[in-house]
């Protein structure tokens, strides 16, 4: 795509990419919190092969066949690293590292002998996404926002990704105060009654459907830099979770707008000829606001201190 091309901006790309770093940002907060932030990284890994599979068997990229395959392949590859961590008796971690690569590089595989031309499922749309190709065709300007036949063919993952940043919403709202207590005090909320385990694989579930969610439009690269840049970078602007939910949600959209504006039109500012990955450059951004965080953040030297 030449940068010629890629004016003027387009707004269900950058609506789609800050629901999607929204809705990853928000459970992110509790798994950097409870030390599991690399949780996103192996969802992004292990639902590959499975949605790889939902496509050739179905045929097509669509939400339920997605998320049912995920949730496959997240069931071998639990099955797959118990019996690897017995059989080999290795440390789980070590179990888990060869569970998630050799799934990754399977679903790899399996993609680069699949036909998948007729749609945008390829190597570098699961690393990369297909947010640039996202646009409205119909839109005529701001009068089709109240337009039925208009908003009639709106982008898929505008909806799919705004109902998905609902119910992460809503779970978190949900069970805030039992999410909150388990996080920092696990011993304690099992004393009181608050069932630990299924509230933390509740949050699993809830981060791996933000996951596939996200992976059609935006890939994993986005997937993983938003469920640990924008809740890490929080957590050294405060050390409250109120406010480090707030910080967070404001570094994932602003990583998702300048990323994208920067991913279009950066390269020109600089004298090159063509725009580069969206998905790459946001996830760039997000990693530069951590970095910045990490030097004028005011909790930057406390980041193990107590949090309320």
């Amino acid at each position: 795509m030449s940068g010629a091309e890629f004016v003027p901006l387009s707004l269900p790309p950058l609506v789609i990419g800050v629901l999607a770093a929204v809705a990853c940002a928000l459970p992110g907060n509790f798994l950097v919190l409870r030390k599991q932030a690399l949780i996103g990284d192996a969802i992004s890994h292990v639902v590959l092969p499975g949605i790889v599979v939902a496509f050739l068997v179905t045929g097509v990229v669509a939400t339920w066949p997605m998320m049912i395959g995920a949730a496959l392949a997240a069931l071998v590859a639990v099955v797959l690293i118990e019996a690897i961590r017995r059989l080999g008796k290795i440390e789980p971690g070590a179990a888990m590292g060869v569970v998630f690569t050799a799934m990754f590089a399977g679903g790899v595989l399996l993609l680069e002998q699949s036909d998948t031309s007729s749609v945008h499922l390829d190597v570098e749309h699961a690393l990369y996404g297909n947010l640039e190709s996202l646009i409205w065709l119909d839109a005529t300007g701001w009068a089709s926002l109240w337009d039925p036949a208009a908003l009639a063919q709106l982008p898929d993952e505008v909806l799919r990704m705004a109902v998905t940043l609902i119910a992460v919403s809503g779970f978190l709202w949900l069970f805030w105060r039992p999410l909150k207590i388990s996080t920092f005090d696990a011993g304690f909320a099992d004393a009181v009654g608050i069932r630990t385990g299924p509230l933390g694989l509740g949050l699993v579930v809830v981060s791996a459907i933000s996951a596939v969610a996200a992976f059609d439009a935006v890939g994993s690269i986005i997937v993983i830099a938003m469920f640990i840049c924008p809740p890490a970078a929080a957590r050294m602007m405060t050390n409250r979770l109120e406010h480090q939910i707030a910080w967070s949600i404001a570094f994932a959209v602003a990583s998702a707008i300048f990323g994208y504006v920067f991913a279009g039109y950066g390269p020109l500012w600089f004298g090159a000829d063509h725009a580069v990955s969206a998905a790459g450059m946001i996830a760039t951004v997000s990693g530069v606001l951590l970095a910045i965080a990490a030097v004028i953040g005011p909790c930057r030297h406390r980041s193990g201190a107590p949090i309320s």
